[in-house]
């Protein structure tokens, strides 16, 4: 099962009030085994993660989301979060990006700044700390109670979406995002 407010879908496209803006999904890998059970970069998903991404994946597909670029960190849960989620998104071109693993958000930020023209939907599937860190630095206004959830917590499968009045990739800033929604699991 899912969280997600009731007018989720509503707009399937990366418009508002008649500007086309760009949109940036941050994607968190889905819940991994513990860190006791190998190198860190090696852990995989559970099969709860496994599900769960499916789910998240599934509730952006049928809300209109489908990233025409995502960006994957190397580690093996995020690999494994992305195989979950891609049937979704057909379309979507894949980089594993490694500098995305243990990355800080400044890191996150300038790999987003790099991206060419072309993409008006990224996905970035990712770890936290960075993912959450960056998704409180970009939100500026949208739904607040969405992100008071966010503002709590990011967990695993978590995934914020935000919309940006800009043209281009490196005119992304902190304080600039319209959160349109946060789908997050709902713990069973």
């Amino acid at each position: 099962m899912l969280w997600y407010p009731k007018s989720f879908g509503a707009g399937r496209n990366n418009k508002v009030s008649g500007v086309f803006m760009l949109r940036l999904v941050l994607f968190r890998h889905g819940r991994a085994v513990p860190h006791d059970q190998g190198p860190d970069i090696a852990r995989s998903l559970t099969d709860t993660g496994r599900i769960e991404s499916v789910e998240v994946a599934k509730a952006l597909h049928e809300g209109g989301i489908d990233p025409d670029l995502v960006l994957v960190s190397p580690a093996i849960r995020t690999r494994e979060t992305w195989d979950s989620a891609k049937t979704f998104f057909p379309a979507a071109q894949i980089q594993i990006e490694r500098d995305l693993y243990l990355a800080m958000p400044e890191t996150i930020l300038s790999l987003i700044h790099a991206i060419k023209d072309g993409p008006k939907i990224t996905m970035i599937v990712g770890h936290n700390p960075a993912l959450h860190d960056l998704a409180l630095a970009f939100f500026g206004f949208g739904d607040r109670y969405a992100f008071a959830r966010l503002r709590d917590e990011f967990p695993t499968s978590g995934c914020a979406v935000f919309d940006f009045d800009v043209s281009s990739w490196a005119e992304l800033a902190s304080n600039k995002g319209r959160l349109d929604r946060f789908l997050t699991p709902v713990e069973k």
